[in-house]
């Protein structure tokens, strides 16, 4: 027999969660979806953010496949597979007596392994690594849903160290430009440090412009950013990216304390409150813990919203109070602050509003963007309008999502598809800031 065996891919709920389309990521293979999946689905439908959305794309999916033929009995997939939503292999029989049989996890395993008995190659795919642990111990293929994922260690950084020949930096900074060395691929504003290779000390800091397809120098922030300077080069990369107006999409990735919200926050108001190339500064973050806990905050919307956005706050403020001379004390800053949020200048929100606006002319940040998923960084990049900058800042290693991890997130995704274009710039920041002691414990704990 020359054709290979049709699988069976039986789908947990947090696959179609993560991707409603990977209903059709099985070329010609059968994909089944037990019961209990459709009843999981229902149970996040109503919720107003991503996963919600999936949910109500998933049923629609279902229900347009519905009317193509029976789905209890399978319907053609465009891929030459089928789909099909399983009742029949329901019973829990074969389930050992550890495994609850009523949780929904459990069903599905059961589901799937019914499945296998009828001799079908079943593979189950969940992105819940439990469950993968369970059918492995039950002789279950399990695999994870990956259709989108780039491992953190190959993620791009973003800087590159070259070796020069002697007399080639003297050359830099005379011509402002040098010609890169040797046929190392460079990626479009990738950040060079040029080493003379007869005195290693001897280096100088570049970037690659594929424009001219030369090294040019970076923004000289000497003098600081709103009050801030550069602590290592990799803070300086970051800046010359911030500040740069041709870049319009910027990613920083770092653990906490690298300085990566902080060094956005002093670009965006040095670029729309003093320099005037923005409108206004919109500082954003996924408000992760929503659905289910904001009922338990008190107040309004505002107010359950606050403790989420505080962090932001907390920088702006300490910013003020960096850019104004000490002597006025802080008071001054604050209030400065409040003014610049009345004049709409400065506007801190939650993401969730961000989306269905065009937003033309606008310094955006959006911070703590490992949370997102591909398709909703997606979203709040279509909806940056003409002259707007897009900053996305974010630690891959620290994921509050329950359906991402640090390799299918939004901003892994984003630094690895824009790394050929000339209008982005990507930078990892590596040296935490704040102080040894935070340092310490992000590197060991």
């Amino acid at each position: 027999m020359g054709t290979t065996m049709k699988k069976v891919f039986v789908l947990d709920t947090n696959v179609l969660l993560h991707d409603p389309k990977a209903i059709f990521s099985f070329d010609d293979n059968d994909v089944v979806i037990p019961i209990v999946v459709i009843e999981e689905l229902d149970k996040f439908k109503k919720d107003v953010n991503e996963i919600g959305r999936n949910a109500r794309q998933v049923s629609r999916i279902l229900d347009e496949y519905r009317q193509k033929g029976k789905l209890s009995q399978g319907v053609p997939l465009e891929g030459g597979g089928s789909l099909r939503v399983e009742l029949n292999h329901q019973s829990p029989d074969c389930l050992p007596n550890e495994l609850i049989a009523t949780k929904a996890d459990n069903r599905i395993l059961a589901t799937a392994l019914n499945l296998k008995s009828d001799n079908m190659p079943v593979i189950l795919v969940t992105k819940d690594t439990n469950l993968r642990i369970k059918a492995d111990a039950l002789g279950l293929r399990a695999e994870d849903f990956e259709s989108d994922t780039i491992e953190i260690n190959e993620l791009y950084p973003g800087e590159i160290e070259m070796l020069v020949e002697p007399g080639s930096i003297e050359e830099f900074y005379g011509k402002g430009e040098l010609a890169p060395a040797g046929d190392t691929k460079l990626f479009p504003n990738q950040f060079v440090l040029i080493k003379n290779n007869a005195n290693l000390s001897q280096t100088a800091l570049t970037r690659f412009s594929q424009q001219r397809h030369m090294l040019v120098p970076i923004t000289n922030t000497k003098h600081g950013v709103w009050g801030i300077n550069a602590k290592n080069k990799q803070q300086q990369f970051a800046l010359d990216l911030l500040l740069n107006d041709d870049i319009r999409l910027v990613t920083l990735v770092g653990k906490a304390g690298t300085g990566k919200t902080l060094l956005a926050l002093a670009a965006g108001l040095e670029k729309t409150i003093e320099q005037r190339t923005f409108q206004r500064l919109v500082v954003s973050r996924p408000v992760f813990p929503l659905g289910k806990d904001i009922g338990f905050l008190p107040g309004d919307i505002e107010e359950k919203l606050k403790p989420w956005m505080q962090p932001i706050r907390d920088n702006l403020d300490f910013l003020m109070g960096a850019s104004t001379p000490a002597v006025t004390g802080r008071a001054k800053g604050k209030k400065d602050l409040q003014s610049l949020f009345d004049l709409g200048m400065i506007e801190v929100e939650p993401l969730t509003y961000i989306r269905g606006r065009s937003m033309p002319n606008q310094y955006l940040i959006v911070d703590e963007a490992q949370n997102l998923t591909p398709h909703e960084i997606k979203t709040i990049i279509t909806r940056a309008g003409e002259g707007t900058k897009v900053v996305l800042t974010g630690d891959p290693y620290q994921i509050d999502n329950p359906y991402i991890d640090s390799s299918s997130n939004g901003l892994s995704f984003v630094v690895e598809r824009f790394k050929e274009e000339a209008i982005s710039g990507h930078i990892t920041l590596m040296k935490g800031e704040r102080s040894d002691l935070a340092e310490l414990a992000a590197t060991l704990l």
